[in-house]
């Protein structure tokens, strides 16, 4: 496996080596799809190579795009040209055909096809810029699809080292910085200082080679029909130009996300100049220490921390002591601030909008008209990092003889919480009954193997499939009325303890067990529930998590409710960032019900189950009305007409288990609870739906 993983990262270097050499470059986006469709053929080989080969085109045709905009600015400047060249039209206008010309022509010979045979599709960009063929290319080598879970089964594997990974699209500032920050962390101040300076170098030049990549053809977002009116010269320049200049601003979020992920890091480059300067300060170096501060005040010219750091250092260097920020920070600030002037007039005069990517715009910079939406913004912001003491205030609980047993405070975190006596034994033995139908007819996944493990077995009922099972004589109407019991006493139980005035509304309910596959045990080294967060994606290496999709964004609370305890391993436990540090374990018994937060700061995994089965009903809350579940409104709605029917006078058939009682009137629900649901939604709207795609990797 090791020398498999070898050749594998050879041929890709191979491939990144060649992305500029001469020769006919052929269009990445004609190779991409060919090696897709060799990979849907299961043709391995051919779809490697194919996909190789479009990598190394699509790196070929930016460094050609980069360096022929870096040539031509130079031999067809704007500005510097001879005087009294003419009016200001054929002035400027000359230059730029001359720039397009030159353009031209460099392309022309670099790729060895005309520029416009590299003009692929908005979908085929993306996929690029978001590193898809790579997915598509290991799957072509293993064929397995999940990568990052791949990553985790080779580091297990005899003979397979670390030096055997790589990531063969690191970008060099990223690398730097994360062993820069390390450095800081472990007060390692002149190490830090190294990487640091180095990581602001090489992304500054990341930058320009991002901005240089904007001047790109005019992309239409709107897609226009041709019927419509064009716009005219100007308005076309203008329009083109803005584009630009949005695309340019927007670099500094390209550079500040780190390879694979989608969120960037907030204030990046004012970051390396507030740790740079503590840094200097702490090795000694006042003069550099206050050139940072400077720097950083061109960001944030009324920072009072970093105002008072420099009223210090003039104390210690001498009043008359010149502290200027680097030439290469004002001219980063001057210009973003020119190009955001510009973006902002159009947007407030031409129209269009404009996400600003920075945190320390000037707010006079902003037009009156737009600066409420700005403050929204801000004031979404400041109520999403409200301090943890203050979320974590408690409210009564509504029911006796409840217990905590741990608090945040004995599980070594925060917003966590364990319940205990929430179900009786009769109850649970009740609610375990009704797992039986989850195994005979539950969500489909009768004898399936579990998302996360092949050594276990999955089995899963929701609640509107209970409902539906008891209308057609399947279960018990009392199991399937204390299931909705049972999940609805446990989020009264926690919204009282997390969210005391705030309603919490069910995401999703799921009850659910797993049982081991006893001829699977042996040599086992996985989880039953690899470590995750609930509502972002946790990213170990940078420490951070996500919250992004295919990420649950909206879920707020979690919940487990146990009902057994008759089996081995299964426990939940909970880490730090890294996965790896466990913080707090929780060993699951009948009633007892483990509660926290959603966020990062609780990952959380699940331990082997080695023998038998364990139950449990899985819980999942959001403030979020909109994203409420929808498969629950339907089938409290279908007890209540149960209740009702019962309460009807003699003459129509009530037994608990026969569902020939319904209504004639009413449609016959089919076996898969998505019907109903899908029958309530809005044309169009689909939201609710999303979560039933991703379901069976969510449960606990």
């Amino acid at each position: 496996m090791a020398s498999l993983l070898s050749l594998l990262l050879l041929l890709l270097l191979a491939a990144a080596a060649a992305a500029t050499s001469p020769g006919r470059l052929v269009p990445y986006d004609l190779l991409y799809a060919d090696g897709v469709r060799a990979y849907f053929a299961r043709d391995w080989g051919r779809a490697a190579e194919l996909l190789q080969r479009a990598l190394h085109s699509y790196a070929g045709l930016r460094a050609a795009r980069r360096a022929c905009r870096a040539a031509c600015r130079r031999e067809a400047a704007f500005l510097g040209g001879p005087p009294g060249a003419g009016p200001w039209e054929a002035a400027l206008f000359g230059r730029v055909l001359q720039r397009a010309d030159c353009l031209q022509h460099c392309l022309g010979l670099r790729l060895g096809v005309a520029p416009s045979a590299h003009r692929a599709s908005h979908a085929i960009r993306r996929d690029f810029e978001q590193r898809e063929p790579y997915n598509y290319l290991q799957v072509a080598f293993f064929q397995h699809l999940q990568m990052r879970e791949d990553i985790e089964k080779y580091r297990r594997m005899s003979g397979v080292k670390s030096d055997n990974f790589r990531d063969l699209e690191a970008a060099p500032h990223w690398e730097a910085y994360e062993a820069g920050v390390q450095h800081y962390d472990a007060d390692e101040y002149l190490q830090a200082v190294a990487r640091l300076e180095e990581s602001l170098t090489e992304a500054l030049a990341a930058l320009e080679e991002c901005r240089a990549l904007c001047e790109g053809p005019w992309e239409d977002e709107e897609e226009e029909e041709e019927e419509e009116m064009q716009p005219g010269l100007y308005e076309a320049i203008a329009a083109h130009y803005i584009q630009v200049l949005k695309c340019r601003q927007q670099c500094v979020l390209e550079i500040a996300t780190k390879p694979g992920r989608i969120s960037a890091t907030e204030d990046f480059i004012p970051s390396h100049l507030d740790l740079l300067q503590f840094a200097y300060d702490q090795v000694g170096n006042q003069a550099l220490a206050a050139e940072c501060a400077a720097s950083y005040l061109l960001f944030y010219p009324t920072d009072e921390p970093m105002l008072e750091k420099m009223r210090e250092y003039r104390t210690e260097l001498g009043e008359d002591t010149a502290f200027t920020a680097r030439e290469s920070i004002q001219h980063y600030v001057q210009r973003s601030l020119m190009e955001k002037k510009l973006i902002y007039y159009a947007v407030e005069h031409l129209g269009g909008t404009f996400n600003d990517p920075d945190l320390w715009t000037p707010d006079e910079l902003i037009p009156e008209n737009l600066k409420e939406k700005h403050r929204e913004d801000q004031e979404k912001q400041k109520q999403e990092t409200l301090d943890v003491e203050e979320r974590e205030k408690r409210g009564p609980l509504p029911f006796e003889g409840i217990a905590v047993t741990m608090d945040s405070r004995r599980m070594n975190g925060t917003q966590r919480v364990v319940f205990d006596r929430v179900l009786t034994e009769s109850e649970c033995k009740d609610l375990l009954r009704l797992t039986k139908a989850a195994g005979e007819a539950g969500d489909g996944y009768r004898a399936r193997r579990s998302p996360h493990t092949p050594h276990e077995r999955f089995e899963g009922l929701t609640i509107l499939r209970a409902v539906q099972l008891a209308q057609n004589g399947d279960v018990d109407w009392r199991d399937t009325k204390l299931f909705l019991q049972a999940s609805e006493k446990s989020r009264k139980i926690i919204e009282s303890y997390f969210t005391p005035g705030k309603k919490l509304h069910f995401s999703f309910t799921h009850l659910v067990c797993r049982t081991a596959v006893d001829e699977e045990q042996e040599g086992r080294m996985d989880l039953s529930h690899p470590v995750h967060a609930d509502n972002c994606l946790l990213d170990p290496e940078g420490q951070e998590c996500w919250r992004e999709p295919p990420a649950y964004v909206y879920r707020d609370y979690s919940g487990i409710l146990y009902l057994n305890d008759d089996f081995q391993g299964g426990g939940l436990f909970f880490t730090e960032m890294d996965t790896v540090t466990v913080t707090a374990e929780v060993h699951p018994k009948c009633g007892r019900l483990v509660a926290f937060s959603s966020g990062k700061e609780n990952p959380h995994g699940v331990w082997a189950v080695s023998r038998g089965r364990r139950c449990a009903i899985a819980l999942w809350y959001t403030h979020s009305q909109e994203h409420a579940e929808q498969e629950r409104v339907k089938a409290e709605e279908l007890m209540e007409q149960r209740a009702v029917e019962q309460d009807r006078p003699d003459g129509e058939e009530r037994q608990g288990t026969d569902h020939s009682g319904r209504s004639s009137a009413e449609p016959p629900l089919p076996n898969s609870g998505a019907g109903p649901t899908s029958r309530r939604q809005k044309p169009g709207s689909d939201r609710t739906q999303h979560p039933k795609e991703l379901r069976a990797r969510d449960e606990f």
